[in-house]
């Protein structure tokens, strides 16, 4: 029998080469010093072996805790050689969500609420999970690992982990109490322990078959407009501004049951004035490092100092926290959103603090500026096609943003009333987009800072 002990020191020494070769992993941007073991627990004996582990990754005075699921077998399969991560005693290791045998495993411990070590696996109340199913990854993911058992269940990972229970969790739960209508169901859950605190590891929904992302539906119409250029947007095949307006009427509809379901405060005077130091601070330190952003950034600064100036109440809440149209599924019944952990890099203290709703109205409006010049990133500058792009843009904005007002929570009504607030929280996502693009897409920079360009000379609305 494998000695898990002996396994864990042969994979610590592959694991600084192997991580940033991984989509989830963060860190790209520097190089692995170091990778310590915090937890170990053996999920499956024998062959194959079943490892779960708690790594510190450290890169030069950072540190970030991930979870890795690593499998042994004596003989590993053809179809899981690019798992490889290296060998113990002649028995290969490798990156077990790939292994169908596996990952099995997890979805009988859940229907089992079972508890080995400190992991701890639930259903929900009243949910018995079908055995037996085969999984497999979603290999879009990006900061996370989902698995999909046989069309019924989704089972996401959580790869870097915060001290906390994970705002998709009690969301997820806070919604299904109130009969939310645009959530997937939520099934169970994977928990430990980290630096003496609850962590999620994990959560399994319900999976829908049929549904097409938000993204997906979105860059389509775009291509079927650039390819009828004489074309006005409303009369070509793909236009989405009927979809971008029932998108909004379901984030709203989310606002409003978060607020039911978890409640709501009144922004005190100083909450403003607190976010527009938050993105004063991001703004500099992203200008220092991207210099294509220093000269927007005296506009930038007006922006947010703008929003400190503003006379009336507005309530804070739970939101989504990280709203785009990848993070929306268009089903044969309407729209669902998924993923509400928010930004995964903040720490879920953050993420789970009380926000304006319009954050996520700036999101999804980001989302659109995205979606509209994604064609424009890899070929030569074209003024017609920068116009369309823009044209399918403004539409797609301004529906979304009327769809929104129909069912808008009533101390927010139109988001476009918010004007200033709108503004910033969007130029500051856009300077978010910027560091991240910078770090990881150089090439999609224009993206962030032509909307920068945009937004700061003229209105965040959709006209």
């Amino acid at each position: 029998m494998t000695d898990p002990r002996e396994l864990i020191g042969a994979l610590v020494g592959e694991l600084p080469e192997w991580l940033p070769t991984q989509r989830w992993f963060a860190g790209k941007d520097q190089p692995v010093g170091e990778v310590v073991v915090l937890g170990s627990t053996v999920l499956l004996e024998g062959d194959p072996l079943l490892l779960h582990l708690v790594v510190e990754v450290r890169q030069d005075g950072r540190r970030a805790p991930y979870q890795l699921l690593v499998g042994s077998r004596g003989q590993l399969p053809e179809y899981l050689g690019t798992s490889w991560l290296g060998t113990e005693r002649g028995r290969p290791c490798y990156e077990a969500v790939n292994d169908p045998d596996l990952t099995g495993v997890l979805l009988g411990l859940i229907d089992d609420g079972a508890r080995i070590g400190s992991l701890r696996f639930d259903h929900e109340p009243g949910v018995t999970l079908t055995r037996g199913l085969r999984a497999r990854p979603i290999t879009s993911e990006q900061s996370n690992t989902s698995l999909v058992y046989s069309g019924q269940y989704i089972l996401k990972l959580f790869r870097r982990l915060s001290p906390g229970e994970n705002p998709d969790v009690r969301l997820h739960r806070a919604l299904q109490r109130v009969g939310c209508e645009h959530i997937a169901p939520l099934l169970g859950s994977i928990s430990g322990d980290l630096a003496g605190k609850e962590v999620t590891l994990g959560m399994l929904q319900r999976f829908i078959p049929d549904a097409v992302d938000g993204w997906a539906m979105a860059t389509t119409s775009v291509r079927d407009l650039m390819a009828d250029p004489e074309s006005p947007p409303d009369q070509v095949g793909g236009d989405f501004a009927g979809e971008a307006q029932r998108l909004g009427q379901a984030v709203a509809s989310v606002h409003n049951d978060l607020r039911r379901a978890l409640g709501e405060q009144v922004a005190d005077p100083g909450e403003f004035e607190r976010a527009a130091g938050a993105m004063h601070a991001r703004l500099d330190r992203v200008a220092e490092a991207v210099p294509e952003l220093a000269g927007y950034a005296p506009a930038l600064h007006a922006a947010f100092d703008a929003m400190k100036e503003r006379d009336g109440a507005i309530r804070m809440q739970f939101i989504h926290g990280d709203l785009h149209l990848g993070q929306v599924l268009r089903t044969v019944t309407g729209w669902l959103l998924i993923d509400f952990e928010g930004e995964p890099a903040a720490p879920v203290v953050e993420r789970s603090a009380l926000r304006s709703p319009l954050r996520d109205v700036a999101g999804m409006l980001r989302s659109f500026d995205y979606a509209a010049q994604q064609m424009l990133v890899s070929g030569p500058e074209d003024p017609v096609l920068t116009g369309r792009a823009w044209e399918w843009a403004r539409r797609n904005r301004s529906a979304f943003l009327d769809g929104y007002a129909e069912q808008a929570p009533e101390d927010i009504g139109d988001p476009r009333a918010h004007e200033d607030l709108l503004r910033a929280f969007e130029l500051d996502k856009a300077v978010y987009e910027v560091s991240y693009e910078h770090a990881n897409r150089p090439e999609w920079l224009s993206v962030p800072l032509s909307s920068i360009a945009r937004i700061s000379e003229g209105s965040s609305g959709g006209e």
